[in-house]
């Protein structure tokens, strides 16, 4: 069967959606060259593919390994519809790539008149530098640069040269595409991690740093009392569930495996560079959660549990809170698979409960409507966006003893200045 990036080249609708139904495929990512399935359909202009692509959650401003953004390829091929939907979904008009050459260099280049005047209406500047020195205007046809120029001028730009080295355009984070290697390989060969950092420990573990396969990777190794042929077997039964690839905003589990000599059971996620919503709101980050943001991660959060709302059955065991939203090196909310407990975890037990619904807390977990007690956990995160204040906080202390990875396994990443306090990590025993 051909690959999903030649179904979108050729515009094959069909194979696409049968592809994306595949929870443990990633539509962000490249091929050897970085272009994503939502590049091939915007150069091919595959309008259906494209529509498909963005509704699922295809990366708008995602570049190959030239910087291309699809809006580069739309606009060079004159795929006037599709640069009008990119743009929509706050495409940056003024991407430039390795050359410095923006959409509208190409679409001036390229004879392409109807994008360029789309691209003008839209923000495109018509006076930015490639690293050549030339403008778009330099780049088009007599009749072009006129239209161009006036209808610039109009919407009021100014018209005077822009260095190259000047542009920084704080258009939305770009990025590359994900390695589509890593949603390959479920069972992963522990002898090929390279543990690179220790980040934390305690009893129920350690959370490493690595890599593996060329990519940055976060490695638990969970320490399980009285490893067994039965847990065993729960373990390898239940975590290729937790492998979703298929939304940008959940965080798949990448793969699992068992460490020699010691049995233990270990998953592998991928490498977020901010850490959890968490960290990002309570551990002073180096940026800023402004409303906007604080409004973008709502969204992002909602859209990826309204995805994991329709799987059938629902994943057991997954308890939404800030310490299991990571943050993305685009700033994209992710809901982190690699905290869901297994079902040999901490029976009985309850992490992080000031996020969770009353009922939930109260009931079996066979008793509880999940979809509402989803519903009471959300709230909670939308009232800590908008206050930045940790919901009851400081740990509830039974007897001597913390469960948990203390600042660092429940919220993924420990806090660049960690220390051994708890943060807001609290035990409820049943």
């Amino acid at each position: 069967m051909d690959d999903i990036f030649t179904q979108c080249r050729e515009g094959n609708a069909v194979a696409v959606r049968l592809w994306l139904d595949n929870t443990e495929n990633d539509l962000n990512q490249g091929d050897d060259h970085g272009f994503s399935p939502l590049h091939w359909a915007c150069r091919e202009g595959r309008s259906s593919v494209v529509d498909m692509l963005i509704m699922r959650g295809a990366r708008i401003n995602v570049m190959n390994r030239g910087d291309d953004t699809p809006l580069h390829l739309a606009a060079s091929h004159g795929h006037q519809d599709i640069v009008g939907k990119l743009i929509q979904c706050k495409a940056d008009t003024n991407a430039a790539n390795e050359h410095g050459n923006t959409p509208m260099h190409y679409a001036c280049f390229w004879g392409q008149d109807k994008v360029a005047e789309d691209l003008v209406t839209n923000g495109a500047q018509v006076s930015i530098c490639n690293k050549y020195g030339e403008t778009p205007l330099d780049k088009g046809k007599p009749h072009l640069r006129e239209l161009l120029r006036e209808k610039a001028e109009k919407l009021g730009q100014n018209m005077v040269k822009i260095p190259f080295k000047d542009t920084f355009w704080k258009g939305t984070t770009r990025t590359r595409p994900r390695n589509g290697t890593l949603n390959k390989h479920a069972g992963v060969d522990f002898k090929q991690l390279h543990l690179v950092a220790k980040l934390n420990e305690n009893q129920s573990g350690e959370l490493w740093q690595g890599r593996w396969q060329g990519n940055e990777i976060v490695v638990k190794v969970l320490k399980v009392r009285d490893w067994t042929t039965r847990k065993s077997r729960d373990f390898n039964e239940e975590y290729p569930k937790l492998r979703i690839f298929s939304h940008p905003n959940v965080l798949p589990m990448v793969g699992a495996c068992q460490s020699p000599p010691a049995p233990h059971p270990i998953i592998i996620t991928h490498w977020m560079p901010y850490g959890s919503l968490y960290n990002v709101l309570h551990e002073g980050t180096n940026f800023v959660v402004d409303q906007t943001q604080a409004v973008k991660f709502a969204l992002d959060i909602a859209c990826g549990m309204g995805f994991l709302h329709t799987l059938d059955p629902m994943i057991p065991r997954h308890f939404l809170n800030s310490k299991s939203v990571m943050i993305d090196e685009d700033m994209t909310a992710r809901i982190s698979m690699a905290d869901v407990k297994f079902s040999f975890q901490c029976p009985g037990r309850m992490y992080s409960p000031a996020w969770v619904a009353p009922e939930a807390l109260q009931k079996k977990p066979e008793d509880i409507n999940r979809r509402s007690a989803d519903m009471w956990s959300f709230a909670i995160l939308l009232w800590e966006l908008v206050t930045r204040e940790v919901p009851i906080c400081g740990p509830v202390q039974h007897g001597n003893r913390h469960e948990g990875f203390l600042g660092g396994f429940e919220a993924h990443y420990p806090p660049r200045h960690l220390t051994t306090h708890l943060q807001a990590h609290e035990d409820l025993h049943e």
